[in-house]
C-alpha cells in the first residue's frame, strides 16, 4: 500500500517538474519585450489617467506618441511635460493644444460630504480609485491619491464636488532653477 502511495507522490513530482521546466522555458522563450522608448514616455506622463488627451490612459497616450503622435495633447501635464518629452524625443516643443483643454495649477476634488447622497456614480468615473464610500452613505477623497482629472464632476446628480488649487507647502514645493542669461564680455574675452 505504501509502496503504490509513494510511487504515485514520486510520479506526481517527477510531472510537476517537468512541467514547470517547460513553462520556465517558455516564459524566457517567448518573452515579449517591452519598448523603451514608451516606458520613458510614460514616465514623464503625469499619470492622471484623465483621458484629456484623447486615449483612455497615459500608458496608450505614450504608445501614440512613441508611434509619432503629437506630444502637446496632456493638459495636466502642461507646458513642464511638453519640455520634456520635446528633450527625450529631440524635437521643437509645441504649445499646448487647446482642443484638449488647457494647463493648470494641480487639483484635487473635494466633496462636500453633508449634501453627498450616495449614489456611487463618482466612484464608478475614478480612474484611480481616489474616493472612499459606499451606496447612499456619504463618500469622501484620499486627496494624496487623487490625481485631478475632473472625471467625477460631471457624473454627480447633486453637484457636490468641488476641484480645489492645491497650494504649495513644505511637501510639495518645487525649486525652480533661474533661465540661463548670457554674460557680456569684451573683445579680449574679460567680462564686462
Amino acid at each position: 500500500m505504501w509502496t503504490s502511495f509513494l510511487i504515485a507522490v514520486v510520479v506526481l513530482l517527477a510531472l510537476a517538474l517537468v512541467f514547470g521546466g517547460l513553462l520556465g522555458f517558455a516564459s524566457e522563450r517567448f518573452k515579449v519585450e517591452g519598448n523603451p522608448l514608451v516606458e520613458q514616455i510614460d514616465a514623464l506622463l503625469p499619470q492622471t489617467q484623465c483621458g484629456q488627451c484623447g486615449f483612455p490612459g497615459c500608458r496608450p497616450y505614450a504608445e501614440a506618441i512613441a508611434n509619432g503622435d503629437a506630444i502637446n495633447k496632456c493638459p495636466p501635464g502642461g507646458e513642464t511635460t511638453i519640455k520634456a518629452l520635446a528633450d527625450l524625443l529631440d524635437v521643437e516643443p509645441q504649445p499646448l493644444d487647446a482642443e484638449h483643454g488647457v494647463a493648470q495649477a494641480k487639483r484635487v476634488a473635494v466633496i462636500r460630504e453633508d449634501e453627498c447622497i450616495g449614489c456611487t456614480k463618482c466612484i464608478q468615473a475614478c480612474p484611480v480609485d481616489a474616493i472612499l464610500g459606499s451606496a447612499k452613505h456619504m463618500h469622501t477623497v484620499i486627496e494624496s491619491e487623487c490625481t485631478g482629472c475632473d472625471l467625477c464632476v460631471e457624473p454627480c446628480p447633486v453637484d457636490c464636488i468641488d476641484m480645489v488649487t492645491i497650494e504649495p507647502d513644505i511637501r510639495s514645493w518645487t525649486w525652480s532653477p533661474p533661465e540661463p542669461t548670457l554674460i557680456a564680455t569684451d573683445r579680449q574675452g574679460a567680462l564686462a
